[in-house]
């Protein structure tokens, strides 16, 4: 799933000691929101096994929207009208709110036939590709080096997805088409990033709620009361997490946390060998690498560009 990336906040500069504290939080708070959202991933693998991934993610989206509306104000629905400074993009918005809902779909019906680390080093390309599509949708400048990792990070997602006739599988292919439009729900959102935080939020758990509700109506499994609880706590966990990776970015450059979000590979494999015994292959930790080590490059020549 996607957010808009808050920008930095303009303030009075701050005093070092207090700069260095925020610093330290800021990192803090994003690896404990990856640490989140891989346990929220882990827990709904667990209950996809037992139930359909419809109901997984309405009850998922109707408890994460339930708990976000309260936080949307009049101001933030008032940026919405066509007058305001931000346009509204109807159309940029359906799109951003379409490709958000199918990839978490996606991604949660390849949990239930692979590995969650497998899954998880698929979606790590992501940003990967965002790169790809801001020079080619956004006009953004991308050199030759920022070319390079991109090329690479693909190279690595084909190593951990091991592209022969006996290895390469349809749930593997789900999850690249996720990862896909994962991508382009955040190019999207980086178009919309005038817009509230609050209502990209409530409109992306929307249209996942009408889209797994329309499956969820024809493979409904009653839930036990403890299965309903931890049904529930998966998107309590999720709006959790956003609130923990936002606020990250609000105290630190995104150039700085950004990568320490790929330690969700590292949860990924903890939680999948502790909870479902799985070991993932030499193919996972190379193509891992070889995306973490791409991804890395691309946010250092970024950083670099930024200051100069």
């Amino acid at each position: 799933m996607s957010l808009d990336l808050p920008r930095e906040a303009a303030g009075p500069a701050l005093a070092p000691g207090r700069d260095a504290s925020a610093t330290l939080a800021g990192i803090g708070l994003t690896v404990l929101g990856v640490f989140l959202f891989s346990g929220c991933n882990a827990l709904a693998k667990w209950l996809v096994a037992s139930y359909p991934v419809g109901e997984t993610l309405f009850v998922r989206s109707l408890t994460a929207l339930l708990l976000v509306a309260p936080f949307i104000t009049r101001a933030d629905l008032a940026t919405l009208r066509p007058d305001r400074q931000f346009r509204w993009r109807p159309g940029l918005h359906l799109l951003r709110v379409f490709c958000s809902a199918i990839e978490v779909g996606c991604f949660y019906w390849a949990l239930v036939y692979i590995p969650l680390a497998d899954v998880s080093t698929i979606y790590l390309a992501g940003p990967i590709y965002v790169t790809a599509m801001s020079a080619l949708f956004l006009g953004e400048q991308v050199g030759w080096r920022r070319w390079t990792a991109v090329l690479a990070g693909f190279a690595g997602v084909l190593v951990a997805l091991r592209p022969t006739g006996n290895a390469l599988s349809p749930q593997a292919v789900v999850a690249v088409l996720g990862s896909l439009l994962y991508a382009i729900s955040l190019v999207a959102t980086r178009r919309l990033r005038g817009t509230p935080n609050p209502v990209l939020v409530a409109s992306q758990f929307a249209a996942l709620l009408l889209l797994s509700a329309a499956s969820a109506a024809f493979g409904w499994v009653l839930p036990t009361p403890g299965d309903a609880v931890l049904l529930a706590l998966v998107g309590a966990v999720a709006m959790l997490a956003y609130l923990c990776v936002n606020r990250g970015l609000q105290l630190t450059p995104a150039s700085v946390v950004a990568p320490f979000q790929y330690s969700s590979i590292i949860w990924a494999v903890a939680l999948g060998y502790v909870v479902f015994g799985d070991i993932p292959g030499i193919n996972i930790v190379i193509g891992a690498a070889i995306i973490v080590g791409a991804g890395l490059v691309i946010l250092f020549r970024e950083e670099k560009r930024r200051r100069t």
